[in-house]
């Protein structure tokens, strides 16, 4: 699961697909399923991840056994977010996972290097959370020499931030008036 991913499949086509183990890069990991069985090709989920404080802070002061721990985290986290998304079951396609060392976008477009790879990536976080970072779709749209697919954000999350907006302001749960009226 080391290594960039780049030359351990020789030269069959490649679905990379960004994960973060969010509902979005299950969904993103479900569609790139799709694509590498329709295209003949080898799935390789990417998870990027950078030492605490970033690689300029872990230049100024480094710690190896802190990386290693960091490292074998990613890699947990990548193990988890395959078993949530195929259930511990084989997707199908022949797998090849990878964690490289990054920042997320410039790592994946780095992973997907050539022209007939394919980069698949969901949406994930709040709006907060996408005002505070940038956004690694966007990034990757623009500087990948490869295709780049962004899933939609599954329906499920949408229902979720809906609940969850009406239990923070303490209005009812149940379902909404407009669906009421609609069914009825």
């Amino acid at each position: 699961m080391h290594g960039n991913g780049r030359n351990e499949d020789g030269g069959a086509p490649r679905v990379v697909v960004g994960v973060s183990g969010s509902l979005g890069s299950l969904a993103a990991l479900h569609r790139g399923v799709a694509e590498a069985r329709r295209r003949g090709a080898v799935l390789v989920p990417a998870l990027a991840w950078e030492p605490p404080g970033g690689e300029h802070g872990y230049r100024r002061s480094p710690c190896p056994p802190l990386l290693a721990a960091v490292r074998e985290a990613a890699e947990r986290r990548l193990t988890e977010a395959l078993d949530a998304a195929f259930g511990g079951a084989e997707p199908g396609v022949p797998l090849r996972p990878v964690v490289i060392r990054g920042e997320t976008g410039p790592a994946l477009v780095h992973l997907a290097d050539r022209p007939d790879d394919l980069l698949v990536l969901g949406r994930s976080g709040g709006p907060l959370r996408r005002r505070l970072r940038r956004s690694v779709s966007a990034h990757c749209a623009r500087t990948a020499g490869c295709p780049v697919l962004t899933v939609p954000v599954p329906e499920l999350l949408h229902d979720l931030e809906t609940l969850h907006r009406r239990t923070r302001w303490h209005l009812p749960v149940g379902p909404a008036p407009e669906l009421v009226a609609a069914k009825g």
